[in-house]
């Protein structure tokens, strides 16, 4: 088993998720036999953050709601981002903070065997803070997971 240095998925869906030029990055991701798609969302919820990762998910094909394993992974991989971005809880509201995230999801294979299987990593970018125009800072998180 070798991680193909050039087929990082972590690595990747962090470039998509920084791009001035997504659809271009898109489309070479997908040339590659991978799956990604970029959105927006912004909550004091960490539910609701969830929910519009998974929705932007299912409905742009990288995840199957009726296959468990996929959703699955996919909620381990948002969790795991949402930790990096709230700094290990991951507790938004009920904390008093709100978030403004732009995130990624990439799903592929980052390996050179095939029969490892595909993997799906979740990106987030953007801010954090007191729900106070001009009190939030940067922050990003990152979250990978194998289905």
């Amino acid at each position: 088993m070798s991680l193909n240095k050039d087929r990082r998925i972590g690595r990747h869906a962090i470039l998509l998720l920084l791009s001035d030029h997504p659809a271009e990055q898109l489309k070479k991701l997908e040339q590659s036999k991978w799956k990604g798609c970029i959105g927006k969302v912004g909550s004091m919820d960490a539910h609701k953050v969830v929910a519009a990762i998974e929705t932007a998910a299912k409905k742009n094909g990288i995840v199957r709601s009726d296959v468990y394993r996929e959703m699955h992974a996919l909620y381990h991989a948002i969790i795991e981002a949402l930790h990096g971005i709230t700094r290990g809880q991951v507790q938004i509201g009920s904390i008093l903070r709100t978030v403004g995230l732009s995130f990624a999801v990439l799903r592929g294979n980052p390996y050179d065997n095939e029969l490892e299987g595909d993997w799906v990593a979740v990106a987030l970018y953007g801010t954090i803070g007191a729900p106070v125009k001009g009190s939030e800072h940067e922050t990003i998180g990152l979250g990978i997971n194998h289905i």
